[in-house]
Order: structure tokens, then C-alpha cells, then sequence
């Protein structure tokens, strides 16, 4: 049920992203009056789930979700419709349209993308507003690490100043902050002294395998009993809502993560637990069953920290959703970067859509489903905008060739081109969905 939810989210999310796309080629090509004979969602090699025609354009649904188009007449495209060029240009025909012309509909795709981004931002903005973790109210307890944190150098119960000798404002960003502009270093206060933490070489690309089950650094929190399970050990030994936990067998481990890491090593073995009531340090025996858990929950640890809120008027999100979107720009732009960076080799985890499946939600949660949609359209922006021939880049680029050059490629050259860019997607596709079928394998 979860794999389903997930996927339906992937399809919806790729339908809209689709539609949009295809759209901004469709209205460019009709603002200057050319026709458009098909408008598609997802591919329909054989044969279509459904068509129907509409002002002399053939609208329809194909049934291999991997994208969509528009066929314009007259247009050397994925299609390679040969025959068409042959026949002498028509005037409603793109060919026949000046190169200023060809490169606003050949730009009209990635331009709704974008659009859509700032759209999605200002209505996520207006609605729910801005709300995230001050790095400085972690720092009030520190973090807690994983071992791959600690391979770099943090340590539990440090105070996080600096990434690269930025600071970071919203601490769920620390780690993309990390992966992203490449740092090499971390100021954190350790104790009582301020000290630089220098991560060693290949850590980057260590961290870009790490799975989501691994936390990375969290923020630490008190351990107060909030709630108890059905059965729990920890209240039939005497236990009582609100005790704070302080650690167990003379040892002195009050943040959860600290007390819950060590406490698993003592399944099936008697331990005696500290508790804080009110002024008094408490003593109290308990035998651990097989799964060495104590059958509590800890107090919502939103209650230890004041969150960053803000709340944004229809007026006051227009500028906030540009803001967004170009930051979204600039971080794919980023990530891009990483896949050809020889030291990082972010091309190694490059995935498919199994991996753009695993970013939904497991339920549908409409912010997060328009949240990452948003990112997503701008990546389909960003990709599509690459000067790849099959692309909308790749056109872009002969355009842009054309108008400088004053003259244009021949159409044996473009034929050509489109065939090689088919080519490099299809091996990309292969090798990106590869990587998930392995990973997959592998777990």
C-alpha cells in the first residue's frame, strides 16, 4: 500500500509536470500561428489509451509514462517524421517561422516549468507559510550523530556554528548545506571550546550513499516519559509520566537518542534506571525483555525548542515564491554540478524514477505532494534546458547558432543530432533506473 501510494503520487506529480511542459510549447506555437498536429501525455508507441481531435490537433493519453509532447508541424522532433520535411514549408509550418520565433516555442516548456514552481511556492507560502528548526535553538542541548557524523568528526553534544564558514539558519539544511557547496569544514563549540572540525577526503560522496535510514545529526532532547505502551516495563516497574530519565547503571545519559542507542546492548539483562521526580533522583530496577526497550515515549521534543514561524499574505508570498524558486534553481544547479565532480562522484547514486518514487510521502500529504512537485518542476526545467540534442536545449542551441550565424544547420544534420540525443537519453534512463534496480538488489 505504501509502494502505491507513493507511485500514484510520481504519476500525478509527472502528469501535471507533463501538461505544463507541453503546454508551454503548444501556446508559444499557437501565438504565432503554428500548427500543432498532436498534444500527448505520455508516449504512445502503437497505440494510444485514449485520442480525440479538437480544432485540427490530435489531444490524447499514450501508455508509457515516461514524459509527454506536442508534434509541431514541420519540426525535426522524437517523432523523425522524414517524409513531412520532404514536402515544400508551408507557412503555418515551424520551419517557416523566424529563428526569434522558433526559440520563444522552443522555450515555452521550460518557461512554464518555472512558472509553475513560483505558482506552487506562492500558494504553498500563502497557505501554510514558512515554518523550520533554528540551528541556534538545537544548540541549546547539541546534536546527536550517526556514524557516519562522527566518521566526519562531529561528536554527540555539539553546538553547530558554522558549515564551511557559513551559518546555517534552518538546521534540517545542514546537510544538504554540507553536500551542496562542497565543505570541507564545520566550527562547532565541543564542551567549552570553539574548535574546526575538518571532514576527510571522500566524505561527501559517503554521504550521498547513505540511505534515509540513517539520521545524520539530530537535534539532542531531554528524555521525559510523555507516554507508555500497552505492557510497558518501564510503568510496572514504577515509572510515572513526566519522570525525566537520566541514565541507567551509573551511567549518566539524559538526551534520548544517547539513552536509547545504549540501553538496546541490555536485552534480556536486569539494569537499574535513574529518574529525576520532581526534587528527588530516583533508583529504579527493571529486567529488559528480548528487544531491550523500556515501553515509553518520549514528550514530543517540539516542546524542547521554539520553532521559526512566519506567516505570508497573498502580496507578501509573490516576491517570497520568486525567492524560492530561483534558490531552487541554484541549489539543482548545484546538485548538477556534483554528478561531474571527480572528487564527490554524485554520479554513482544518479536515480530513476524508483528514486523519485521513494522522495513521496508514504501518505498523501498534500503540502509535501506540492512541495515536491515544485522542486521537481524545476528540475524538469533545468534538464530539459541542457543543450542535448532530442532536448529542448539542444534546440535552443541550433537556434541560437542560427541567428548568430545567419544561417541554419541543414536538415540532415538536425535528423542526426536528434538521433544521437534519443540515444543519450535512452543510455541515461537505462543507467539511472539501472542504478535502482541495484540499490533495490542490494537491500
Amino acid at each position: 500500500m505504501v509502494i502505491l501510494i507513493k507511485v500514484l503520487q510520481l504519476i500525478l506529480s509527472l502528469s501535471i509536470l507533463v501538461i505544463v511542459h507541453e503546454f508551454g510549447h503548444f501556446a508559444a506555437a499557437k501565438i504565432f500561428k503554428t500548427r500543432v498536429e498532436k498534444f500527448y501525455l505520455f508516449f504512445n508507441p502503437w497505440f494510444s489509451l485514449f485520442k480525440f481531435k479538437f480544432k485540427g490537433t490530435e489531444y490524447g493519453m499514450g501508455w508509457l509514462p515516461l514524459g509527454g509532447y506536442v508534434k509541431i508541424s514541420g519540426m525535426i522532433d522524437e517523432s523523425m517524421d522524414k517524409e513531412q520535411m520532404k514536402q515544400p514549408p508551408q507557412p503555418w509550418e515551424f520551419r517557416s517561422k523566424p529563428a526569434w520565433q522558433r526559440l520563444i516555442i522552443m522555450l515555452g516548456g521550460v518557461t512554464m516549468n518555472v512558472v509553475l514552481a513560483i505558482i506552487i511556492y506562492i500558494g504553498l507560502l500563502t497557505y501554510f507559510g514558512e515554518e523550520y528548526l533554528p540551528t541556534q535553538q538545537v544548540n541549546k542541548y547539541g546534536v546527536s550523530v550517526d556514524s557516519m557524523a562522527y566518521e566526519m568528526g562531529f561528536r554527540n553534544g555539539d553546538r553547530i556554528l558554522t558549515i564551511g564558514g557559513k551559518q546555517v539558519a534552518n538546521f534540517n539544511k545542514i546537510p544538504m548545506e554540507i553536500l551542496l557547496n562542497e565543505a570541507h569544514t564545520a566550527e562547532v563549540i565541543r564542551k567549552h571550546d570553539t574548535i574546526t572540525v575538518h571532514f576527510p577526503q571522500g566524505s561527501l560522496n559517503k554521504m550521498l550513499k547513505v540511505r534515509k535510514e540513517s539520521y545524520f545529526l539530530t537535534p539532542r532532547f531531554p528524555f521525559i516519559i510523555g507516554s507508555f505502551s500497552k505492557n510497558s516495563i518501564a510503568e510496572k516497574a514504577g515509572i510515572k509520566l513526566n519522570d525525566a530519565i537520566l541514565g541507567f547503571n551509573g551511567k549518566y545519559l539524559r538526551y534520548f537518542t544517547e539513552f536509547h542507542d545504549s540501553i538496546l546492548q541490555y536485552k534480556n539483562q536486569k539494569v537499574t534506571v535513574m529518574v529525576k521526580r520532581g526534587a528527588d533522583t530516583l533508583q529504579i530496577p527493571l529486567q529488559l525483555g528480548k528487544e531491550g526497550i523500556l515501553g515509553v515515549y518520549a514528550k514530543d521534543p517540539k516542546g524542547f525548542f521554539t520553532l521559526d514561524q512566519k506567516k505570508y499574505s497573498f502580496i507578501e508570498a509573490i516576491p517570497a515564491g520568486f525567492i524560492r524558486t530561483w534558490q531552487g534553481i541554484d541549489n539543482y544547479l548545484k546538485q548538477l554540478r556534483l554528478i561531474f565532480s571527480p572528487k564527490v562522484k554524485a554520479y554513482e547514486n544518479v536515480g530513476g524514477f524508483g528514486t523519485i518514487a521513494s522522495i513521496f510521502p508514504a501518505q498523501w500529504h498534500w503540502e509535501s505532494f506540492w512541495r515536491l512537485t515544485a522542486f521537481l518542476s524545476i528540475m524538469l526545467a533545468i534538464l530539459n534546458i541542457l543543450p542535448i540534442p532530442a532536448l529542448d536545449g539542444g534546440h535552443v542551441l541550433f537556434l541560437t547558432y542560427e541567428i548568430v550565424a545567419r544561417r541554419k544547420p541543414s536538415d540532415k544534420f538536425l535528423e542526426y543530432a536528434q538521433i544521437v540525443g534519443m540515444v543519450l537519453l535512452l543510455a541515461l534512463l537505462i543507467f539511472a533506473n539501472g542504478n535502482d534496480i541495484i540499490r533495490f538488489l542490494k537491500h
